[in-house]
């Protein structure tokens, strides 16, 4: 099955949280050598609705125009006063309910995101702050709309060298990119939204758990998706700011066509090298820049449509949140079962690519 219609609440957690007591005293997985494994989930997204009927009027064009070519029928945005930490906060606050663990439990804090809150310092130590997790280092990722990807090997790689520490990992995407649009842009404006989704990685025992994490990147098209100014290279100023230089700018064709590229590419990799086949994959977790788009290309990718979790028809592409929100709503509507075997495949601007396959672990 897919879940279009399947997403979080906005407010308080609709349920409790499923029961996961894993960690020892020491940090060690009970029962085996250790691996690492997603533990809990959460999302949180802003309460203002936007259609994409009102979107596609603003436009000029005919109402039902962007919800025929993407999927998407309304986003999130994010009130005036709400940045990027705010929002990956409450995912993450969800996301340690869900895992039954506190802000003491948790030693790193990992974040992807396109709109920091600020340059410096890093949106993580916002957020680090905000949940009073005061063992935890905490620092962002720029992997765009791959940043979850790039977090869960960060966060593994952190969680297999430590001695002492908590024995959790936070590994967050978030995103406010109504910030960041030009209004009048109608290759970035019917696309994206708001909203933040989080998941603790802790230790597990083998076999089950995270696999091999392959990421990737091509920097000679950077230029495909990008916000121009407000770096080094063009400071903000009158003039970058009267051309809108500090909105999204995207190649809307070199980019459909990257995803029509990379998405299949990812699954028949991440099936290769682990000698499985694609109908051995219980779910599969994609960015969803488009999710009429991601859906269509299952065939290419050897998958059935029930195979993948589809979450962004009512939230639009969401960046970094993209790939942990689709598969928190996933879990809430259909947990998968122990050994089940569950691949994460993220892209997005860079250009950056990742995929894992996690060996679902027993609650």
């Amino acid at each position: 099955m897919t879940w279009p219609n399947q997403r979080p609440t906005t407010g308080p957690a609709a349920s409790g949280p499923r029961e996961a007591p894993y960690c020892g005293p020491d940090g060690r997985a009970p029962g085996g050598a250790p691996g690492w494994a997603i533990r809990g989930t959460g999302s949180h997204l802003p309460r203002r609705r936007v259609r994409s009927e009102e979107v596609s009027r603003s436009l000029g064009l005919d109402p039902g125009w962007i919800e025929r070519r993407t999927g998407i029928r309304e986003r999130r945005v994010a009130a005036g006063s709400e940045a990027s930490s705010d929002l990956a906060a409450h995912a993450a606050r969800r996301a340690m309910a869900d895992a039954g663990i506190r802000p003491d439990d948790v030693g790193l804090i990992v974040l992807g995101t396109s709109t920091p809150d600020e340059l410096g310092p890093s949106t993580a130590c916002r957020v680090q702050a905000l949940l009073g997790a005061r063992h935890a280092a905490a620092f962002d990722v720029a992997a765009a709309c791959t940043g979850f990807v790039y977090g869960l090997q960060t966060a593994v790689g952190w969680l297999a060298t430590q001695r002492g520490a908590p024995p959790c990992a936070l590994v967050i995407g978030v995103e406010v990119y109504s910030k960041f649009l030009d209004p009048a842009d109608r290759g970035t404006a019917a696309l994206f939204g708001d909203g933040a989704a989080a998941a603790v990685v802790g230790p597990v025992p083998s076999p089950y758990g995270i696999g091999p994490v392959t990421l990737g990147s091509d920097g000679t098209r950077a230029g495909d998706v990008l916000i121009p100014a407000g770096g080094g290279r063009r400071p903000a100023s009158a003039e970058t700011l009267a051309e809108r230089e500090h909105t999204i700018r995207m190649d809307g064709r070199a980019v459909r066509d990257f995803i029509a590229a990379t998405f299949p590419r990812l699954v028949a990799e991440a099936v290769d090298g682990a000698g499985i086949k694609p109908a051995d994959l219980a779910l599969v977790v994609p960015h969803q820049p488009n999710p009429a788009l991601v859906a269509s290309l299952a065939p290419d990718a050897g998958l059935e449509p029930g195979q993948l979790a589809i979450a962004g028809h009512d939230v639009g592409n969401i960046g970094a949140a993209s790939l942990p929100y689709a598969l928190d709503t996933a879990l809430r509507a259909r947990p998968p079962a122990p050994g089940d075997l569950v691949l994460l495949a993220g892209f997005g601007a860079g250009l950056t690519w990742g995929h894992t396959i996690v060996t679902w672990p027993p609650s």
